[in-house]
């Protein structure tokens, strides 16, 4: 029997869209029932690296822990990863086929589709349910011909659809019955209630509001959940607002601060740091002026020269080599790694126009970019400490030179990354460095920082994972949602008190 699909779409971008899903995720899972995420169509800079060796956004991959089952490139068969600010790498079952503009990529949609269509039909083969995701909004009219990331996905497999709006932008009923209006007759039907997210306060004051919204449209409110804080999920792309501008420093923890570059990818690898009690941690935003700072970590990108030339037009170069000159630790991770050779080689114009650039010097290595991105799961070890590792690898380029005599890492396929010689400066291709306690634990005292606890960042989004299937509980109308997954009182699991 083919899964039954539910399909979470939003009101605006960031409405809650995702983490409706995964809370949706956990609580079917926990109940025993056998479920996947599928988002079809995933515009992120944050990805992970699945089962199959592809890549998905990091968003999907976080759902299928909440799942319980291993991520999978047919959980987000579509994944766009925007370049410039007219263009983004198509990521097609996990494999990049090229860049491609916005008005080329909405032509080539009808290709994507049918790729959308094969992924979901093997889940559904092998899943009782199915949880899909949206994209921005299903009232984006000028997206609608062909779409394949609401609407168009969900006329074509035939399922309900939940509208998430959050109430914290203001305009919620706005939003929900704006939304509806902009939908076709046929769309509309599918809408089969509401969600409201991020509320504070009294409900009985919002409750007028829900009976005319339900008044209004003849659809149903299912939940008002609260606004939830200290949650531990995976972003799937934009930089956390709280830490987005530096604040007075805490002189009893390690000061660490990260350029927010135009193209940050996979700025996740920041998670554990951002949630360690003995680290504080900033994005520094354009224009800002960097702080002292005891370690600077320079992140991957998606357009590693260009956003070399950003660091260079914000005086970066100038900060750094004053941070070092006074003893500071600097990191580089990725795209940050490759950015603190000599040079940087695109010739085939894999992330931008083909051409060089000088990168920092500070290691002696150049980095040349291949058409073809390596992808791959690893573990091993500190090479210093011997701390255990584990990771993952999504990079185009190749780097070699006198500087990888000496790497950072020893991992189950080779020698990874470099160190200098006077052990100020580490880089690595390896994402996900600092969520293995252990190595995250000797990189901050590598950095400065004396008797450093060894935080388990895995425990803490565990732990946020089985709050969130509570607040399903606690928060939304369970019985209707059984009964939009085709969840009868038969299934004992379900049904039992």
């Amino acid at each position: 029997m083919a899964a039954t699909t539910l399909m979470i779409q939003g009101t605006t971008s960031d409405a809650g869209k995702s983490l409706l899903a995964t809370a949706l995720c956990r609580w079917l899972v926990r109940q025993g029932i056998s479920v996947a995420p599928f988002k079809p169509q995933n515009m992120a800079l944050n990805s992970a690296v699945t089962e199959d060796d592809g890549e998905i956004g990091r968003a999907q991959a976080v759902q299928a822990t909440a799942c319980r089952i291993a991520p999978h490139t047919d959980m987000n068969p579509v994944l766009l990863k925007p370049n410039s600010d007219t263009g983004a790498q198509v990521i097609i079952h996990g494999r990049a086929i090229g860049n491609q503009d916005a008005r080329a990529y909405h032509d080539y949609k009808r290709v994507a589709r049918a790729a959308v269509l094969q992924s979901h039909a093997r889940l559904a083969a092998h899943y009782q349910v199915i949880v899909a995701e949206g994209a921005g909004s299903p009232a984006e009219i000028n997206l609608r011909a062909n779409d394949i990331a609401n609407m168009g996905f969900a006329e074509a497999v035939d399922c309900k659809v939940i509208l998430i709006a959050d109430i914290d932008r203001g305009g919620v009923f706005a939003h929900l019955v704006g939304t509806l209006a902009l939908l076709s007759a046929s769309e509309r039907e599918r809408v089969a209630g509401f969600v409201i997210n991020r509320f504070r306060g009294d409900l009985s004051l919002l409750q007028p509001g829900l009976d005319w919204l339900e008044r209004e449209t003849g659809k149903s409110v299912l939940g008002v959940l609260p606004c939830l804080h200290g949650l531990h999920l995976d972003a799937e792309d934009a930089l956390p607002v709280s830490h987005a501008r530096a604040q007075p420093h805490d002189g009893n923890k390690l000061r660490v601060i990260v350029p927010a570059l135009p193209r940050i990818s996979n700025h996740t690898d920041f998670d554990a740091l951002r949630a360690h009690l003995q680290v504080d941690l900033h994005f520094i935003a354009p224009g800002e002026k960097p702080p002292a700072a005891d370690l600077v970590i320079l992140p991957g990108s998606k357009n590693v020269r260009a956003d070399l030339d950003f660091l260079r037009a914000q005086g970066w170069e100038n900060y750094l080599q004053r941070h070092l000159r006074y003893s500071g630790k600097l990191i580089g991770i990725c795209g940050g790694f490759q950015m603190l050779g000599r040079w940087l080689h695109d010739p085939h114009g894999v992330e931008g126009a083909a051409g060089s650039s000088a990168g920092l010097g500070w290691l002696d290595m150049e980095t040349t970019l291949q058409r073809d991105k390596q992808l791959r799961n690893c573990s091993g070890k500190l090479a210093f400490g011997n701390a255990q590792v584990k990771g993952y690898e999504i990079h185009a380029g190749i780097s070699s030179g006198a500087a990888l005599a000496r790497p950072a890492l020893w991992l189950e396929h080779g020698a990874d990354g470099a160190m200098s010689e006077d052990r100020q400066i580490l880089g690595t291709y390896l994402h996900g460095l600092f969520d293995t306690p252990a190595v995250c634990a000797s990189l901050l005292s590598w950095a400065g920082l004396h008797d450093a606890d060894a935080l388990n960042y895995t425990a803490l989004r565990e732990a946020t994972l089985e709050r969130l299937a509570d607040m399903v509980e606690q928060h939304l109308d369970t019985s209707r949602l059984r009964q939009l997954l085709g969840l009868s009182c038969d299934e004992e699991v379900l049904c039992a008190p």
